[in-house]
């Protein structure tokens, strides 16, 4: 009975966490650029006393669903979309490089291209700094122009460090929303990465699929705590059987 209360529990923990996964998706179905997490369940055998064939089953973070999300159209001179696998390179705080696919950045008051979270964006040469007045042109390279308002010739000031990992496998996202290389290292830029002007890449967040793995969730979570009140039920009458008989 206590093998059969534990399974049960150790069910009802890792679906409750699944479901943690699943709502999180769902939270950010209109967050910009947002991957959406893959979760599943593995099973384990149960090592000791009674049938060799009981196992428990844990979920396993299987990574990130990294496809296209859809691209939206805004006209923004500041809004990009990547349209190939990669990323875009922001800096940290702490000076480390990290990754993302949301495109919507601003300029600061120094000219600095930042993230609307205020990181700064990542060249491969050094900050990219946009003269005072003068309008952003971003080729699909990344290239990045300055445009004088007054209408003058139009200036490079840098190119965007745009990575795409040869194992996508190899990459974590952190509870920042940004993504990492699992060995700390830094991505090398890839030319092949390609920029949209105007546009933002929506979440890939599938609603319809998610709602139905949280009614999936539920149904799972109820059936272990149904077995954990059997469970229950059965060593109550266990111990009333071995009182009357005793």
């Amino acid at each position: 009975m206590d093998k059969m209360l534990y399974l049960a529990m150790n069910g009802a923990k890792h679906v409750e966490w699944q479901q943690a996964t699943t709502t999180n998706n769902l939270a950010n179905v209109h967050t910009n650029g947002f991957k959406a997490d893959l979760v599943s369940f593995r099973a384990l055998p149960v090592v000791g006393d009674g049938a060799p064939t009981r196992v428990y089953q844990v979920d396993n973070t299987v990574g990130h669903d990294l496809s296209q999300g859809a691209l939206q159209q805004t006209g923004n001179d500041f809004d990009f979309a990547l349209t190939t696998p990669g990323f875009f390179a922001v800096q940290l705080p702490d000076g480390t490089e990290a990754y993302t696919r949301d495109g919507g950045f601003e300029l600061d008051a120094t000219g600095t291209m930042r993230t609307r979270s205020g990181l700064a964006i990542v060249g491969e040469a050094g900050p990219l700094q946009v003269p005072e007045g003068s309008k952003v042109d971003v080729r699909q390279d990344g290239s990045v122009y300055a445009v004088p308002a007054n209408g003058g010739q139009a200036q490079e000031v840098g190119r965007i460090k745009l990575v795409n990992p040869q194992q996508p496998r190899d990459m974590y996202k952190g509870d920042d929303g940004l993504f990492r290389q699992s060995n700390g290292e830094d991505l090398a830029a890839d030319p092949a990465v390609r920029v949209r002007s105007g546009a933002l890449e929506g979440s890939n967040v599938n609603v319809v699929d998610s709602l139905v793995q949280m009614i999936s969730h539920a149904k799972h979570y109820d059936l272990n705590v149904r077995l954990m009140q059997t469970a229950d039920q059965d060593a109550r009458q266990a111990t009333q059987i071995l009182t009357l008989n005793s």
